[in-house]
């Protein structure tokens, strides 16, 4: 029903206006998440549901690239051969993992491309292999790369499709997903639906096989809480609730919630699944920047000095680490550090005058 509602609002080119950027980077990662520029991606505190067509389909394509490579990662923040599932588990490959922790548990991006390198010549059959390599070409607007990443994690998908055929239809999606990017770049939003109505298909089809399965879940997850907290009439508690409940690994899982919620403005919450994320992953700068943004709101409702003064600490932390962030993060995690010091010197004055 949502993907229904979604490709019917961009096809009839409106939807309602207004609304800031859908993090996490995330998911993307790496939503996964997934297009337009990076800018779209980095987190925005300020999120009301709902935006033009073009915009969510920015929206949309930077979940994806992000949730197509959050689909790996170290509940325990040990290499394993699957950090997903206990039962049935997969072999993901080891350099494919080692990418994806030094990008989403270290936060690390410019240090997951020579793990990528080598998990392209060793595990060439792994399609999250080419997923995050397909990412990382979206944070530097390398639209090209990604097209090339983006056929390569179709190809490595679809000769999955015997030996295990609920990945192989899951990364028939993200593919489809990143090639529609790629469209959008070039032809604009109208052209990209096709391929949305094509990520749906593929990812229904995974649901059929087992609609419960961790990675799948971690993936669509994202996407659906997209969804939920964007578009008008949908049940955000439902997709946070499914979220939680099946996603995985559990850093993700509260990371993403605590996005959700901050869109939502329910910061307290928001609060709550920010500090599990840095408990789990604490050397993470993204994360601190997360809490940063939602200390900064609340800050922001009360005229709280002391709140504004944590926002403004957890974003100088974030910013010791900005060598291994891309630009489009760190610009914006600078003004906002600028713009919470200048609230902070606002109440003040405001305090003095009285």
């Amino acid at each position: 029903m949502a993907q229904k509602l979604l490709i019917n609002k961009v096809k009839l080119a409106r939807l309602p206006s207004n609304g800031g950027s859908f993090s996490w980077c995330t998911l993307a990662l790496g939503l996964g998440f997934p297009c337009g520029s990076p800018k779209a991606r980095v987190p925005q505190a300020e999120t009301p549901r709902g935006r033009t067509a073009g915009s969510l389909v920015k929206k949309y394509s930077s979940i994806l690239s992000l949730a197509s490579v959050i689909t790996l990662s170290l509940s325990s923040l040990s290499l394993a051969a699957d950090p997903f599932r206990v039962d049935n588990a997969r072999d993901i490959g080891e350099n494919t993992e080692k990418a994806f922790h030094t990008l989403f548990v270290l936060g690390d991006y410019f240090g997951a491309k020579e793990p990528l390198k080598v998990a392209e010549v060793e595990e060439p059959n792994e399609p999250l292999a080419y997923a995050l390599r397909a990412s990382l070409a979206f944070t530097e607007e390398d639209w090209e790369t990604l097209n090339t990443y983006a056929q390569k994690t179709l190809k490595a998908a679809k000769k999955l499709q015997k030996k295990d055929p609920l990945r192989s239809n899951l990364y028939l999606a993200v593919g489809h997903f990143m090639d529609g990017t790629y469209i959008y770049e070039k032809d604009g939003p109208l052209g990209a639906i096709q391929k949305l109505q094509l990520v749906f298909k593929y990812f229904d089809a995974a649901e059929v096989i087992d609609r419960n399965d961790p990675e799948l879940n971690l993936i669509k997850g994202y996407m659906d809480l997209l969804l939920a907290v964007n578009l008008p009439f949908s049940n955000p508690e439902q997709a946070i609730a499914r979220f939680q409940a099946y996603a995985a690994p559990n850093y993700l899982v509260h990371r993403g919630i605590a996005v959700a919620y901050r869109d939502l403005k329910d910061y307290e919450t928001a609060l709550e699944f920010a500090d599990k994320a840095l408990e789990i992953a604490p050397e993470n700068p993204e994360h601190y920047y997360l809490k940063g943004q939602i200390l900064r709101q609340i800050g922001k409702q009360e005229n709280n000095i002391p709140i504004l003064e944590k926002a403004v600490a957890h974003f100088s932390r974030a910013i010791t680490q900005e060598s291994q962030l891309p630009k489009f993060i760190v610009k914006p995690l600078r003004r906002e550090l600028n713009q919470t010091n200048k609230k902070i010197a606002e109440i003040k004055a405001e305090t003095a005058n009285k």
